[in-house]
């Protein structure tokens, strides 16, 4: 008896479907890069060349559709941390591209540096629950060369050992984001059966297609490198004033991209990962802390099962500045919808500030949350040991279970999530202790790791290689 939230009927979802259909082969969408439109031609769109509008016959969304395997694993270079999609299991994934943190020492609020991106980065790769590497803050003193990007795409690979799903900057990068690839994890093949990296590409809203960071993607062919198709739609800005209509939109925008990726590279893993975001009236920003936004983040996950794709899901957050009260009730607030649709990834945690400011303490928070949603989502057992009828019968009126055997048993197994942080016992004891506010215990726990925590560490011929790769790199 799991805990499940549903928002679309089957009969809604299947509206979406052709109400999207319907958009996408009278309307369609603008492609900006030239190789997406050739592609598309040739798999039988209709392509406008003055107006770069591409119209897409249903044959070729059905046929498109028909193409994206089902089963998927996302790999990684930690042993057993590799994530099978479509097969009841959830993970978290870093929140990406803030430009703020608030400094873990200071509680100040500054622009991100390369020791902030180090500081998120190990923390992540320490905490089981956050499978999935997104560039979290874009530091202020990266740079912006092509030998600054190749230095980055091998810091990433020495700090994360998990999945990692990025993006790069333009298609020249390709050959050096290949390059790293092939050093880190081996043979072609090994890549394209294994996928460590996934590709995260973000449709512009409303209807269109860029360019520099879809030929990017388009020219890692051969690889099959699984695509992350995430929109970004905002209901009353770039999407329609509506639930349902920005989330159409969102279809729309990924079932487009898809058609482009496959008839580029047939067969190549998608996930549906649509980021249905809300306009704040108010200002015309975007609102995090919006129930509509955790409520289309579920209904994105019940259209990618819709389609028997993995799904990536958005809850939005807090508006909040600090890690404060606001910023836990909204958080709280805004995972358990998207949660209980239970997508096979969930972006979000540590961002403050409408997904711009990152927050080493609000990540911690934000992964308890999710622990609590977890065993929410988990619902009541009914396996035949859990019914203990005959333990009933055995103690009998007035007794207790205290001593019972099976009491010891399940408090040992998962019946009951047991958090390790905050209160949780009595006054006095708190007192006694010296009566710690949670944010203290956040900023211990924050330090305990990151004095502890090295990620696995590559082989030293690897490491050799990726410095000869950054060597290379400087004279282009």
């Amino acid at each position: 008896m799991k805990t499940l939230i549903q928002v679309l009927s089957e009969d809604e979802r299947a509206r979406v479907h052709e109400a999207s259909l319907d958009i996408l082969e009278n309307t369609g969408v603008r492609v900006e890069t030239e190789l997406g439109r050739r592609a598309l031609q040739e798999a039988g769109a209709l392509v406008a060349e003055t107006s770069n509008i591409v119209r897409f016959p249903r044959r070729l969304v059905d046929e498109s559709l028909k193409l994206v395997p089902k089963e998927l694993v996302l790999g990684a270079r930690r042993p057993g941390a590799d994530l099978e999609m479509n097969a009841d299991g959830c993970t978290l994934c870093l929140d990406g591209s803030g430009t703020m943190v608030l400094d873990h020492k200071t509680g100040e609020r500054r622009p991100a540096t390369y020791a902030d991106w180090h500081d998120i980065t190990r923390l992540a790769d320490a905490v089981d629950e956050i499978g999935i590497y997104w560039t979290q803050v874009d530091p202020v003193d990266k740079g912006d060369t092509l030998t600054d990007q190749v230095e980055f795409m091998c810091r990433v690979q020495r700090n994360f050992s998990k999945h990692i799903q990025d993006t790069i900057d333009s298609a020249d990068q390709a050959v050096w984001l290949r390059e790293v690839l092939h050093t880190v994890f081996g043979d072609t093949e090994t890549i394209r059966s294994r996928h460590p990296l996934s590709f995260l590409l973000c449709p512009q809203s409303p209807l269109m297609i860029d360019r520099n960071y879809t030929d990017a993607y388009l020219a890692l062919k051969g690889l099959n490198i699984p695509a992350a198709i995430m929109p970004m739609p905002q209901m009353g800005a770039t999407a329609p004033a509506s639930m349902v209509s920005t989330i159409v939109q969102g279809n729309c925008e990924v079932l487009s991209m898809l058609c482009l990726l496959q008839a580029h590279e047939p067969g190549v893993p998608i996930i549906y990962a649509p980021a249905l975001a809300v306009m704040d009236p108010r200002t015309g920003g975007l609102r995090n802390a919006s129930m509509e936004y955790s409520i289309m983040g579920a209904a994105a996950t019940e259209m990618a099962r819709y389609y028997g794709l993995p799904a990536e899901s958005c809850p939005g957050g807090s508006d909040a500045h600090i890690p404060d009260v606001q910023c836990a009730y909204e958080g709280a607030a805004m995972t358990m919808p998207t949660t209980l649709s239970w997508p096979d990834i969930i972006v979000g945690p540590g961002m403050l500030d409408g997904s711009m400011v990152s927050s080493l303490e609000q990540l911690l928070i934000d992964v308890e949350i999710f622990r609590y949603a977890r065993q929410g989502r988990r619902g009541v057992v009914t396996d035949d040991e859990k019914w203990l009828t005959d333990v009933i019968k055995t103690v009998g009126p007035g007794g207790n279970y205290l001593c019972e055997p099976s009491t010891l048993l399940a408090i040992r197994s998962d019946e009951w999530f047991m958090s390790e942080s905050g209160v949780h016992e009595s006054f006095e004891k708190w007192q006694a202790e010296g009566s710690r506010n949670f944010h203290d215990e956040l900023k211990e726990k924050v330090d305990l790791i990151l004095t502890h925590h090295e990620p696995l560490p590559l082989d030293q011929d690897v490491e050799r290689e990726l410095n000869k790769i950054c060597e290379r790199a400087k004279v282009g």
